[in-house]
């Protein structure tokens, strides 16, 4: 059970960022922001079995990544349910949705980049806590640090202006684009962790 449960979770995150890359390239919006509720999911649950299978010696890191994960999922949830709720639904006002509305870049667009800021902090400590003894392990290992580094752009882009323009309804096509290389960044880390939580069974 305990490498059944991440196993699922691992394709959980692969099915969601495969089809969320699927609703940008045929201009879904609501597609992709329903997909997205789904990813936190399967994320905890593939955390929650990195951190199980971490050694003593590296349980600060695993209990770090575990905590961040846990942010990265209640910022998307709260975002996400209000584009499909609140938002979607309609009868706000035009200042209600100059913040709420993901697609003007207001103050849910800048939770959701701290979101994912949060998630890239989660992947580098869980990275580090990952006993690495096959190459795809090595792979999954180096694949999570590396994109603990997302955190930085994450953290500091909202700080500079640069996506003032989409409150102005100015659609981004270099947005689309940064938003499906990370999607063919992450979708091996689902891959690998599904591969590596089937080596045994749990």
């Amino acid at each position: 059970m305990n490498r059944r449960i991440p196993r699922i979770g691992s394709g959980i995150v692969t099915g969601a960022v495969a089809l969320f890359a699927a609703c940008l390239v045929v201009g879904f919006p609501f597609g992709s922001y329903f997909v997205c509720m789904f990813l936190p999911v399967g994320y905890i649950m593939l955390a929650a079995g990195l951190y199980e299978e971490s050694e003593k010696s590296r349980r600060v890191a695993a209990n770090i990544g575990m905590a961040f994960a846990v942010v990265y999922a209640v910022l998307i949830f709260l975002v996400y349910f209000a584009q499909v709720t609140s938002v979607r639904l309609g009868g706000l006002g035009e200042q209600a949705l100059g913040i709420l509305d993901f697609q003007r870049g207001g103050l849910l667009f800048n939770y959701d980049l701290l979101g994912y800021g949060m998630m890239a902090l989660s992947t580098f400590f869980l990275g580090l806590s990952v006993q690495a003894g096959s190459r795809g392990d090595k792979w999954l290992k180096a694949l999570m640090m590396v994109h603990g580094g997302f955190f930085f752009s994450c953290f500091t882009l909202p700080m500079t202006g640069v996506f003032s323009p989409m409150a102005e309804g100015e659609a981004s096509a270099g947005g689309t684009i940064a938003l499906l290389a990370w999607c063919a960044y992450f979708l091996p880390v689902g891959v690998l962790a599904y591969r590596h939580f089937g080596k045994r069974g749990g």
